[in-house]
């Protein structure tokens, strides 16, 4: 079980400390330019925003960038000088890439549904949003993690990282939103 446990977490570690890492970019505003580049370009599906002006280049940069330098750590940590830096740093940017695509879908969902972005959905889909929320970049990681990884990866260690997931996604929130980095959980 320990053994399960920490193969779980050092997966999740650099895309945890990286998302970390996003929101303090965020709460800096570091690189304003890039806040203003939505990824969507500004463009429509229906007439309404794809993705809204909330998923933007920076986001990529803030996402990417430290989850694979949080990889290569990890890496160097766990195997010494021996570690070759390119594999860990483009695995830890291939997650990251993944926790982003991951949240493309709900953010989708969200403006076709009139729904602002950073808001939640009411009404009878509200239950549904809230686990995506919380989930919908953790099953993006997850989905790289498998289309990439070196070796199959078993079913056990992709469970431990939905309940890893599960339980750190909203606990940071709720940290980041009492220290007044986040406005709201989620």
């Amino acid at each position: 079980m320990t053994e399960l446990l920490l193969a779980s977490l050092w997966i999740a570690l650099p895309v945890i400390l990286g998302g970390i890492c996003h929101v303090l970019v965020i709460k800096l505003n570091l690189w304003p330019g890039l806040a203003r580049r939505p990824l969507d370009f500004g463009r429509t599906f229906r007439g309404r925003r794809i993705f809204g002006d909330n998923k933007t280049w920076r986001g990529v940069v803030a996402m990417i960038g430290p989850t694979a330098f949080w990889s290569l750590v990890l890496a160097v940590s766990s195997e010494g000088a021996a570690v070759r830096p390119l594999p860990a740093l483009l695995w830890g940017a291939w997650l990251g890439l993944g926790y982003l695509v991951g949240e493309l879908p709900n953010s989708f969902l969200k403006r076709q549904l009139d729904v602002a972005p950073g808001d939640t959905v009411r009404g009878p889909l509200r239950a549904l949003f809230l686990v995506l929320d919380q989930g919908d970049s953790l099953l993006g990681v997850l989905a790289f993690m498998l289309l990439a990884a070196p070796v199959p990866v078993p079913p056990q260690v992709c469970l431990c990282l939905l309940a890893i997931g599960f339980i750190v996604h909203p606990t940071i929130s709720f940290l980041m939103v009492k220290m007044g980095l986040k406005k709201r959980m989620g």
